[in-house]
C-alpha cells in the first residue's frame, strides 16, 4: 500500500510542474483524494458491499468534486490534473500511466447492465473538457484534444479532435509519458490547405491551355470545313 501511494505522489510531482513537494500533494491535490479513495471503494464493491462502496465513492466526490464509480477498474500512475468535474462510469477500464485533466467523462450510452462505458489504453492522455462515450477503446499513447467528443474507436498512438473526434495525425511516444496534448493537428485547415493547391495547379493548367498559341493543323481543317459549307450554300 505505502508503495502504491508513493508512486502515485511521484507521478503527481512528474506531471504537474506546479507540484513543489510530496507533502502538498497529499493533503492539497483532490486527485489524488479521489484516486485514493476509489482504491477503498473498488475493495469494497468487488467484495459485494455495493451500498458502502456507493457510500465511499459518494463522500469522495462531495470532497474532491470527482465522481469515479467504485465498479471502474484503474490502473497504475493514473493521474487526474485539477480534476473538477471528472465523471467516470462504473464499467470504464483505465490502464497505467493515463492522464485526464478536468472536466473529462467517461460516459455510457446504454440503459443495459452490460459493458457500456470507455476503455483507455497505457499512456492515453485525455484533454480537458473531452467527452468519451460508449463502450469505446482509445488505443495506447493516443492523445484526445480538448473538448473532443470520442464515439467511436481510436488507434493506437493517434491523436484524436472533433465533434465528433476524427483521427487528425499520428505520433510517436518515448518511454516517458507525452503531456504536450496542446499540438493537436487540424485536419480542417489541412483539407483547405490540400483544396487550395488543387485549385491553384488546375488554374494553372486552363492557363497554359488558353495562353497557348493555336495548332496549325486544327486551323486548316477548320478553314476547309467552313470552305466546303460555303460552296454548298
Amino acid at each position: 500500500m505505502f508503495k502504491t501511494l508513493r508512486e502515485d505522489i511521484k507521478t503527481a510531482l512528474e506531471r504537474d510542474p506546479a507540484a513543489r513537494n510530496w507533502l502538498e500533494v497529499s493533503l492539497l491535490y483532490p486527485g489524488m483524494h479521489a484516486i485514493w479513495i476509489h482504491r477503498i471503494a473498488h475493495f469494497l464493491w468487488k467484495r459485494q458491499a455495493r451500498f458502502l462502496a456507493r457510500t465511499v465513492s459518494f463522500f469522495a466526490r462531495a470532497i474532491t468534486g470527482i465522481e469515479i464509480h467504485p465498479g471502474a477498474k484503474i490502473g497504475k500512475r493514473f493521474f487526474i490534473d485539477h480534476g473538477a468535474g471528472v465523471v467516470i462510469g462504473e464499467t470504464a477500464e483505465i490502464g497505467n500511466d493515463v492522464t485526464i485533466y478536468q472536466g473529462v467523462v467517461l460516459g455510457g450510452v446504454s440503459l443495459k447492465r452490460e459493458k457500456r462505458h470507455p476503455t483507455l489504453r497505457n499512456k492515453v492522455v485525455v484533454g480537458a473538457g473531452a467527452i468519451i462515450l460508449g463502450p469505446v477503446e482509445i488505443g495506447e499513447g493516443s492523445k484526445i484534444g480538448a473538448g473532443s467528443v470520442v464515439v467511436t474507436n481510436i488507434p493506437p498512438f493517434t491523436t484524436a479532435v472533433g465533434i465528433p473526434a476524427k483521427p487528425a495525425g499520428r505520433h510517436t511516444l518515448s518511454d516517458n509519458v507525452d503531456l504536450n496534448h496542446h499540438l493537436v493537428p487540424d485536419p480542417i485547415k489541412r483539407a483547405l490547405e490540400h483544396l487550395t493547391k488543387r485549385i491553384e495547379d488546375l488554374e494553372g493548367k486552363i492557363s497554359s491551355i488558353t495562353d497557348s498559341p493555336p495548332n496549325r493543323e486544327l486551323t486548316a481543317m477548320g478553314r476547309k470545313k467552313t470552305d466546303r459549307i460555303q460552296m454548298r450554300a
